[in-house]
């Protein structure tokens, strides 16, 4: 019996193991439960956390009642199938952004195994022939109830976090402070932080040793992790994206940091459930601009009513950027076509018109240049070499990025995506020759204006798309609701709930020449296959 025993705890302990890697992926994806975020997941997904097939655990602990040994044989045998079929639906996921195994996540694997093996030392320790059904039934539940073992695990990690958050905390601190020459840039905003961090980096790198955040970087933990690791003596200039999903965030950031530069790109309703409120919003973004010296400079926009309509409370230097109404630095005579943009830029106080070209695709990206030619020329960068700039400004990854998908032309659109750059990004694949289809999952976190901003979505893809591919059923509902409202053909729309099979429906649906705009791409956390 004890043999039986020893070998249920490690076949249990096993697939206890990899449904951890699963849990975690979801903790990891829900910011560590960050606003209780996780604990929101668990609550609007019961069918993922407790429809699983491990909950017939119990049916093994009845049997124990009539034959033990052969229970304890068939619960090892059990848990087995369970491990093996749970490696092979985990082959078949098409994860989007699989569990990064962070020094964080290994501490949260090594206290969720402190917490297994408490009760098995328990049970060793005091073993007892005629508790055995108990012992069984702790195994079970541990393993069923494993998303909230992590949970509970990430509570318990809570002080160790703080403290290893506190040490590379100051270190970033004082190491940033000591570079008394740096120019610290911020950039914020609902949309194109990081187009324009990276638009912002290639122009200046023409004259400036530039230290961008990279990737997505652009929370505490990130600028933290940029500064220690990325930043040295040699840079001139640090840009730092900085996100926020709630107010205070980017006040938590511009502490770290101390920006004399601010750019903020525009104010909409991205993140409208964790903020509130768009004057939330508002009042989070603007905490960059308000938080600069007074001998620090503002790039804002003045096509933003967001931006127009704030009461700036910084005496700061404020430079105006614009394409429809009067600004300081403007661009005029726009044109776009699939190989690019280009535009006359006029200075204020200057008669002539400088005309820029870039490779760049979509109405949002004349504002993120602007803000960098801006910048650049309070920099003293001169206008030539700010033209040279703007023209070897490369395509921003999952950004309106132009690729090949064999002989398929892929407009990846697909990191985030918002009413506005939704709307810009439909617009640039209108300027595409042939043949034309998006796929999208559509908008998330836009609170209660998710449904109807959806639906108007689904009324601009009705105006230009020759085929509709949605990726969701329940969450492209209002897409489908504006198609139809537009008496768009449902014989070209078509609903799946896994994005591997768009490819395939590509190849099906692709004409001579085809474009497709991927619009978004959303967290594992939504998929609804």
């Amino acid at each position: 019996m004890m043999y039986l025993l020893v070998f249920s705890i490690i076949i249990n302990y096993c697939y206890y193991f990899i449904k951890n890697t699963k849990a975690l992926h979801m903790l990891q994806q829900n910011w560590y439960n960050d606003g209780n975020r996780y604990l929101k997941w668990i609550i609007s997904n019961p069918s993922k956390v407790f429809l699983q097939v491990d909950i017939l655990f119990i049916l093994f602990i009845f049997l124990i009642f009539i034959d033990k040994n052969l229970s304890m044989i068939l619960f090892i045998l059990f848990y087995i199938l369970c491990i093996s079929s749970f490696l092979h639906n985990k082959k078949q996921e098409q994860l989007k952004k699989p569990l990064s195994f962070t020094k964080r996540v290994k501490r949260l694997i090594i206290t969720s195994t402190i917490i297994y093996l408490i009760p098995i030392l328990i049970m060793f320790l005091y073993f007892d022939k005629n508790l055995i059904v108990y012992y069984y039934l702790i195994l079970g539940a541990l393993t069923y109830l494993n998303y909230f073992v992590i949970m509970i695990t990430n509570i318990i990690n809570i002080p160790i976090e703080k403290s290893v958050f506190r040490y590379y905390y100051y270190k970033a601190y004082n190491k940033i402070n000591e570079m008394s020459n740096l120019k610290v840039i911020g950039i914020t905003g609902s949309y194109g932080k990081t187009s324009s961090k990276n638009i912002l980096n290639d122009i200046l790198s023409i004259k400036y040793n530039t230290c961008p955040s990279p990737k997505n970087y652009n929370t505490t933990n990130g600028l933290m992790l940029t500064i220690n690791n990325y930043l040295d003596k040699f840079n001139d200039v640090f840009i730092a994206e900085m996100g926020a999903f709630k107010m205070g965030e980017i006040q938590e950031l511009c502490d770290l940091v101390h920006p004399k530069y601010g750019i903020l790109t525009r104010i909409g309703t991205a993140h409208m459930d964790s903020f509130g409120s768009r004057e939330n919003i508002q009042k989070g973004k603007f905490e960059l601009i308000e938080s600069l010296p007074e001998d620090g400079v503002a790039i804002l926009n003045r096509d933003d009513e967001y931006q127009v309509s704030y009461k700036l409370k910084n005496k700061c230097k404020v430079i105006w950027i614009g394409i429809d109404n009067e600004a300081d630095v403007m661009a005029t005579n726009i044109k776009q076509t699939n190989k690019g943009m280009s535009f006359d830029c006029i200075f204020k106080g200057d008669k002539n018109k400088y005309k820029f070209e870039t490779r760049l695709l979509g109405k949002a990206n004349i504002y993120n240049i602007l803000a960098s030619i801006a910048l650049g020329n309070y920099f003293g960068i001169e206008i030539d070499r700010l033209k040279y700039g703007v023209k070897k400004v490369r395509s921003i990854e999952h950004r309106l990025e132009l690729k090949k998908y064999g002989d398929i032309n892929i407009i990846d659109d697909a990191y985030n995506s918002n009413p506005i750059g939704s709307k810009m990004a439909v617009e640039v694949l209108g300027l595409m020759p042939g043949k034309k289809i998006i796929v999208t999952p559509g908008m998330i976190e836009l609170g209660d204006e998710q449904y109807e901003l959806n639906k108007k979505f689904g009324e601009y893809i009705s105006e230009v798309c020759d085929e509709v591919i949605l990726v969701g059923e329940t969450q492209t509902k209002p897409i489908y609701d504006g198609l139809i409202e537009k008496k768009y053909p449902k014989e070209n729309i078509h609903i799946i709930n896994d994005v591997k099979l768009a490819f395939k429906l590509m190849q099906e649906l692709k004409d001579k020449e085809t474009y497709v705009l991927l619009e978004n791409d959303l967290p594992d956390i939504f998929n609804e296959k």
